[in-house]
């Protein structure tokens, strides 16, 4: 059930006990919104913690609160809680934290494809990242924004945005990202950690540009990583974003394998809408920017999304 900004700010104030969540693989937005949101109700006197399903990145150490995201029990113990929050995803794609966490839902989001049927959500595609719409909830429930909330909520647009770059980028991405800065969160120094890599990250990604195929005229192109690769690898983040940018290419595609039978695809685009590729596989996301998981054996995998892909640029 799709409700108001202000019905879900007038609902979180209910609430005493809360678990803050966001999707498997976090990146700058889920984590970033999720902590700025948990400071946010804490300002009101709320019990709140933040419970992800995956290891954080390294370079989320640059988040203030970074050291208060728990991870869900491995004994299947239940966290006590008035509700759950999900920032940033649809609860199909928290992971292990729907099973802990037995409250109502609440869902926070930006990406189009997110139907909220069975919750209550607030969903806003117009913003670049869900991180804006923690701003707005922030000044709509009138607490302060501190130094600490602004450099999450930068986080979470900057990442989202492409550093600004992206066309999600509206007026009203820039006007939010001047009131963190006139707070003072340093864009110089949360870019130049988010963007450092390890040598043996950077190492990865030239074993990863070894599977670099260009199909469909050149107008596709993709890594795929079977499990072997994937295991062998730190972190993928950002890979994908060294294939976008070859010219021709419209679509950019990483396939990694997780697990048995289990691959996860990720996509960026210029002018295809890669939301309705990912939808054919029960995923999500934005106009340029998607995924999905496939429960299948990676050959079968990388046939099925490439062959999806072709049907798309045709």
């Amino acid at each position: 059930m799709n409700i108001t900004l202000r019905e879900m700010g007038d609902e979180l104030k209910k609430l005493n006990r809360i678990v803050v969540t966001g999707h498997v693989n976090p990146d700058g937005d889920a984590v970033g919104s999720a902590l700025a949101l948990a400071a946010i109700l804490k300002q009101l006197g709320k019990d709140v913690r933040v419970v992800f399903n995956d290891d954080m990145p390294r370079n989320f150490s640059i988040l203030p609160y970074r050291s208060e995201i728990e991870k869900p029990p491995a004994n299947g113990e239940k966290i006590p809680a008035d509700a759950l929050v999900i920032v940033d995803a649809s609860p199909d794609r928290i992971g292990r934290v729907l099973e802990c966490v037995d409250a109502p839902i609440l869902n926070i989001d930006h990406h189009v494809s997110n139907d909220g049927e069975g919750r209550k959500l607030y969903c806003d595609p117009d913003s670049a990242a869900t991180a804006e719409i923690i701003f707005k909830l922030g000044m709509d429930l009138n607490v302060e924004l501190t130094k600490e909330i602004a450099a999450c909520i930068y986080v979470g647009i900057a990442t989202d945005s492409g550093f600004f770059c992206y066309s999600n980028t509206t007026p009203r991405t820039l006007w939010i990202a001047s009131k963190l800065l006139e707070v003072g969160v340093r864009p110089n120094v949360i870019s130049e950690v988010l963007e450092e890599r390890p040598l043996a990250v950077i190492v990865g990604l030239g074993e990863a540009l070894r599977t670099l195929e260009l199909w469909h005229d050149g107008k596709a192109a993709g890594i795929f990583l079977d499990r072997e690769l994937t295991s062998k690898l730190e972190t993928t983040e950002g890979f994908i974003d060294q294939i976008r940018v070859i010219e021709g290419v419209d679509v950019a595609l990483m396939l990694k394998c997780t697990g048995e039978n289990v691959c996860r695809v990720s996509m960026r685009s210029k002018n295809v809408d890669v939301t309705k590729i990912a939808l054919q596989f029960d995923g999500g996301g934005h106009i340029r920017a998607a995924g999905c998981t496939l429960k299948m054996p990676f050959d079968e995998a990388k046939k099925a999304i490439v062959d999806a892909i072709d049907r798309e640029l045709s």
